[in-house]
């Protein structure tokens, strides 16, 4: 690729290792977590091309296939997977017909309710300093700040994006005004009202795990030197213009628009773009620290990566759709009784349904059933047994995500519900941990950023931020009044018991 790096003044940047990364990394990375997005996502692919698995495709009479068909084995789909042939990388076995094909999607669901119980109310940023006036100003700026970048969006998306993959990332992305009074700080500081106005042009961009290919220090993997991203980006160019005509007969009706594969570079002191290995822009970052803010989803001992929500429920999900994909075919064979006909010319040619007559003048002519359903307990209890484990591996049951809303009625009381959800609870906690140390060194960064470039003056003890998340659970408004007035008696400030209420 040719990477110049001198604008980065490090000896220890080398521009082969970043060639290395790129050419030999990138494949591997993209595969592990495009097969997780893939699970989570289970998206329907059509065929584009003819080929073994297109034909094995239209031997089941659906024009689809389904991500999670990854999993299935050969005796089910007709296909057969290499270890990173995605679902159309497969080929067909000529012996084996397609079977009825179930696919029920348990991951996705699980995540979802998930991240609504970590995010799926708003939270609240509670600044540390001391003087009321200065709280309630950066409290301000922080809330205009997170609702500029799509408000609890923004926090939904980063709860996704780390349930997947294991670990999200935001680069921090001053705007023009900024970093244009980061090299050149303005005689007078500007009023509150364009403090906030300028907050909200800082940008705080969600990189999804498959694009970062991180730079750690040698000697602490918590700490990144050197952040890179490698994508494709799609422009607003069409790449190759093709009649109507030329499109329909070839299948390929889709995408026509011009992609640059584009690697970033960031340092605490400069930034590269690269498109299609090409060299099209470079600055100094003069912040004084890298801007970038790593969240692992739950915390992993000894690894850069975080721990992922759907990679331990992938064989859990595999050995499900296995089985009833077993069972739809079974049912299939099964439900339909056939019948022997004897004595009777042209059987095979007569209409079974009901009211239909047949006549014979053989009197030895006999007509017998065989077949039909024949009820299997050990294939239901396993498939009960299977859904049990996921539960037990996600810590998500249906009941967390509304499915059984009918046991709710048996809970008398909002400890008996918790209770229930217990593992659901013990994990959001984890989770409200990890997602809120990065949130603090997200806001102390864009207050620093502000401080730097001369627009809020803020100290380092100032910038420290508490967040409060709300109770995930349906709440009694006696009960949380009752609580609140005893906090309040026990000497809990006033204003904070005020917060904890939603004021």
């Amino acid at each position: 690729m040719g990477f110049d790096v001198s604008i980065f003044e490090d000896n220890q940047l080398q521009a082969d290792y970043l060639e290395w990364l790129i050419e030999e990394q990138t494949a591997n990375v993209q595969s592990h977590f495009g097969k997780l997005w893939d699970y989570y996502t289970n998206q329907m692919y059509e065929p584009v091309a003819s080929g073994g698995c297109d034909r094995k495709v239209n031997e089941s009479g659906r024009c689809y296939l389904q991500a999670q068909e990854y999993g299935l084995p050969a005796r089910i789909t007709g296909l057969v997977h290499s270890a990173n042939s995605g679902v159309f990388g497969a080929k067909a076995v000529g012996d084996i017909q397609r079977k009825e094909v179930v696919i029920e999607n348990d991951i996705a669901w699980r995540i979802n309710a998930a991240v609504d119980f970590l995010f799926g109310k708003p939270i609240t940023f509670v600044s540390k300093s001391p003087e009321a006036r200065k709280r309630a100003e950066i409290e301000s700026i922080i809330k205009a700040l997170f609702s500029s970048n799509g408000g609890i969006g923004f926090f939904q998306d980063m709860a996704v994006l780390g349930s997947v993959y294991g670990f999200v990332d935001c680069v921090i992305r001053p705007g023009e005004q900024i970093t244009g009074q980061l090299n050149f700080h303005s005689s007078l500081p500007p009023s509150f009202e364009d403090v906030l106005q300028l907050a909200q042009t800082i940008g705080l961009e969600l990189i999804e795990a498959p694009r970062a290919l991180p730079v750690l220090e040698e000697n602490d993997y918590r700490k990144i030197r050197y952040y890179v991203q490698h994508f494709h980006q799609k422009k607003n160019a069409v790449a190759e213009k093709s009649s109507f005509f030329s499109r329909l007969f070839s299948g390929s009706g889709g995408d026509n628009r011009q992609v640059v594969i584009v690697t970033e570079i960031l340092s605490p002191t400069a930034w590269q773009r690269y498109e299609d290995q090409q060299l099209v822009s470079e600055g100094k970052l003069p912040l004084g620290f890298l801007p970038v803010v790593h969240i692992q989803n739950i915390a992993q001992p000894f690894y850069y990566e975080g721990m992922s929500d759907v990679e331990t429920l992938i064989p859990l999900q595999d050995e499900l759709n296995t089985r009833l994909s077993d069972r739809a075919s079974r049912i299939t064979f099964q439900s339909f009784k056939m019948y022997l006909g004897k004595g009777i010319e042209g059987f095979e040619n007569k209409p079974v349904s009901p009211g239909r007559m047949w006549c014979t003048d053989n009197p030895d002519a006999t007509i017998e059933e065989f077949g039909g359903d024949a009820a299997t307990p050990s294939e239901d209890n396993h498939i009960a047994e299977i859904r049990e484990a996921m539960d037990k591996t996600s810590s998500v049951t249906p009941l967390v995500a509304g499915v059984l809303k009918s046991k709710l009625g048996n809970l008398t009381s909002a400890v008996a519900l918790r209770l229930t959800l217990m593992g659901t609870l013990s994990k959001t906690e984890r989770k409200r941990f990890t997602y809120g140390e990065g949130l603090k060194k997200i806001c102390g960064m864009v207050l620093d950023i502000l401080d730097k470039a001369g627009i809020y003056q803020t100290s380092i003890s100032e910038r420290e931020m508490d967040i409060i998340f709300p109770s995930p659970l349906p709440e009694n408004t006696t009960e949380k009044l009752k609580e609140a007035q005893i906090k309040k008696e026990l000497g809990v400030p006033g204003e904070q018991v005020l917060r904890e209420l939603g004021y």
